[in-house]
């Protein structure tokens, strides 16, 4: 069988930036920030960026490019004989499988509350003790949180059944687009909202926060 590749180095990119750019730098970075410092927070957050991200960024790549296998296979390809890097690899794949345990979970809540939005549960006015409640009768009913968790899993499936450029590349690419409209807009409308303007002065300055 014939290894797949990537049709374009845009879709390299796009896909390499879906796996970096997690749920939580959409979804609790903004908050982090705002409790640990401000702007303090984020220039440590890009000075462990620089000496830890591009190193270990920079290893992966070796490693697929050279290995042309995955994770567990582009170890074993690689090491010499009598080492044990291909441990490694089966670190690797069993940090995979726990990380998916926490990303499905996270996405299958996302897709609830975009259907509850757009069915009209969350209502303008809500107190936030209401948005509370939606969460909690979520978090507590098993069956819900298991439908969606199966529903993320196999939409992913499908995806990666039609293969790397028709699949994984093609839907990046406009989940990416998505995500940038999504991320400007967010941002747009939390600046405008009732105190944004002080959240916003936050960011920019190595300061405390203060409730």
């Amino acid at each position: 069988m014939a290894r797949d590749n990537f049709k374009s180095r845009l879709g390299f990119i796009l896909v390499s930036a879906g796996c970096a750019i997690g749920i939580g730098n959409v979804w609790r970075f903004p908050f982090v920030t705002g409790q640990n410092g401000g702007g303090i927070f984020v220039l440590f957050y890009l000075l462990f960026l620089l000496i830890m991200g591009i190193p270990v960024l920079t290893m992966e790549l070796a490693v697929g490019r050279a290995g042309r296998k995955s994770a567990l296979g582009a170890f074993k390809a690689l090491e010499k004989p009598g080492h044990k890097w291909h441990l490694h690899g089966w670190a690797c794949m069993i940090g995979c499988y726990l990380l998916m345990m926490y990303y499905t979970t996270v996405s299958g809540w996302m897709s609830n509350y975009f259907v509850k939005f757009a069915s009209g549960t969350f209502k303008t006015g809500m107190a936030t003790n209401e948005v509370n409640a939606v969460f909690e009768n979520m978090t507590a009913n098993p069956t819900e949180m298991l439908l969606w968790m199966a529903a993320t899993v196999i939409a992913g499936f499908i995806v990666c059944s039609f293969g790397l450029q028709k699949g994984l590349e093609r839907i990046s690419k406009w989940m990416m687009l998505a995500l940038l409209v999504l991320m400007v807009v967010l941002a747009v409308n939390s600046a405008l909202l009732e105190g944004g303007a002080e959240g916003v002065k936050l960011l920019p300055y190595p300061q405390h926060f203060k409730a």
